[in-house]
């Protein structure tokens, strides 16, 4: 016993020598392809960026990394593998204004370029902060094109704290209410319960611990799909 522990030992730590190329190597390459699940994370707006952030911080095994934003020098700073500036004849990269109908106008400013991005996805994580101009209005407007283009489309979204303001409350609920009748399913996060839980939560802190939970849920179940085991 203790010489097969040993020589498997002595295995382990030699590095595996790389296998001779075989006729059937191409086809069982080609098998590999077609079993990959093609997909993509898309960050609208402010608080979808921050997420794409998180994301990217923390490593995501097997999606694709998208932000999009109307505001360019919030986007400039965003990391991502790819940066979508939308509606530059709308906004000219100065935002939204918090008006949700300009964020709508600005992503279908780039609808063919979104198609193309999202044709042949199999699952669309679209997130972002309701209750803003960009997350809210663009949001529905790619989980539409995802959709059409026979993705499974799943959002991952805030709703705004109280204090935060009536406007940005019902701008949340009109938007969450719009992706309703668009996406598979809709996760929920009312950034207002952070604070049931913790009352002394500072708010910079408690965006943060959205923004945490928001990456959490992404993760978690992307890595469900694409990691072994």
């Amino acid at each position: 016993m203790e010489s097969m522990l040993g020589k498997a030992m002595e295995r382990a730590n030699v590095k595996q020598a790389v296998p001779n190329k075989t006729r059937d190597d191409d086809s069982i390459e080609e098998i590999l392809k077609s079993l990959k699940t093609n997909i993509k994370v898309i960050g609208c707006g402010g608080g979808g960026n921050n997420t794409i952030n998180r994301l990217a911080e923390e490593g995501i095994v097997g999606a694709e990394l998208y932000a999009l934003n109307t505001d360019a020098q919030h986007l400039l700073n965003v990391n991502a593998d790819r940066k979508i500036l939308i509606g530059r004849n709308t906004t000219r990269g100065l935002g939204a204004g918090a008006l949700p109908q300009v964020g709508e106008r600005a992503a279908l400013e780039n609808e063919i370029e979104l198609r193309d991005i999202l044709k042949n996805t199999d699952l669309l994580f679209v997130t972002c902060g309701l209750g803003g101009g960009t997350g809210t209005g663009s949001a529905p407007v790619v989980a539409k094109i995802a959709k059409d283009a026979g993705a499974l489309t799943v959002a991952i979204v805030t709703l705004p704290f109280k204090v935060e303001g009536s406007v940005r409350r019902e701008n949340a609920e009109a938007g969450i209410s719009r992706l309703r009748t668009i996406v598979d399913t809709v996760i929920v996060i009312p950034n207002e319960k952070l604070l049931d839980i913790a009352p002394r939560l500072p708010l910079n802190v408690a965006f943060k611990v959205a923004d945490e939970i928001l990456m959490n849920a992404i993760k978690g179940i992307t890595e469900m799909i694409t990691k072994p085991g």
